[in-house]
């Protein structure tokens, strides 16, 4: 079972747009996917097309309550994608677990108890660096960091991987970047080919090949509840994911693996702080 976290502290990156669909296009694979949906605004519950109002456990019940993960388990209209939603109540967790016991470990607790086999866990982080974070970044493997390719898309990723850091040291020592997504691209602009050109400087061999574009079917697909591929899946938006899907299940080479990147030998660390500099 492979557990890959969706996160950036920043908000309006793509974060969740892209935790759907890539977690619908592994499923569409025939990949079995469970999409857990960590972040209190429950976007991406919505964004499969699971009613907020119908949910009678959710990942706060996971967490907080202790129950059975798979009690939370919800099928989605595509055959081999599951999801763990969430609801408002998982607002006041952070608040409600700061006394528990091993509140870090919760999340990885629970799927390590998990007796429902998945290939793929993809989990929707909130936009912050806080305790449902910290949950997602100790039970996953890699994650993969949405960056936008707007003027103010590098800032705040010195603090992002310095956090990577301090999970890999103290809670979670396999932790990796997979890889970095660049999201939101107008290529008729300057700034976005700069954007891209800074990323990919600092970044090496992390930044995937694809980048998505800013498409109006991306931005519609979840008001109506569904998943890109669902929703127009001859659209540009839906081939990139596809394409940036296709990536990640052939992204586990060697040169991929490897704490540096190709382009500078600079660790992952180090990139960050450049990174938040020059930001």
């Amino acid at each position: 079972m492979r557990k890959i976290a969706i996160c950036n502290q920043k908000g309006g990156v793509a974060k969740t747009t892209s935790a759907i669909n890539i977690a619908s296009y592994l499923a569409l694979k025939g990949k079995k996917t469970l999409l857990i949906d960590l972040d209190p605004q429950a976007n991406a519950t919505s964004g499969v097309g699971v009613d907020k109002r119908t949910i009678q456990h959710s990942i706060y019940n996971v967490l907080h309550e202790h129950i059975n993960i798979e009690q939370a388990i919800r099928d989605t209209e595509i055959e081999y994608l599951s999801v763990i939603p969430s609801n408002i109540n998982l607002t006041g967790a952070e608040v409600e677990l700061v006394n528990v016991m091993g509140r870090e470990y919760r999340l990885k607790k629970a799927l390590n108890e998990m007796k429902v086999p998945f290939d793929y866990v993809i989990i929707d982080c909130p936009p912050s660096l806080g305790l449902l974070t910290i949950n997602g970044l100790t039970a996953t493997d890699s994650i993969i960091i949405p960056i936008q390719c707007e003027y103010y898309a590098l800032e705040g990723l010195a603090q992002l991987m310095n956090t990577v850091k301090l999970i890999r040291d103290n809670l979670n020592d396999r932790l990796q970047v997979e890889g970095v997504l660049l999201t939101m691209a107008d290529q008729r602009t300057k700034l976005t080919k700069e954007v891209i050109g800074e990323v990919q400087k600092f970044f090496g061999n992390k930044v995937y090949k694809t980048i998505i574009p800013r498409t109006i079917k991306l931005t519609e697909a979840p008001g109506f509840g569904k998943p890109i591929p669902l929703y127009d899946p001859t659209s540009l938006g839906a081939k990139k994911y596809e394409d940036v899907t296709n990536e990640i299940l052939g992204i586990y080479s060697e040169s991929k693996n490897e704490e540096t990147t190709e382009d500078t030998g600079k660790t992952e660390e180090q990139h960050g702080k450049e990174v938040g500099e020059r930001a």
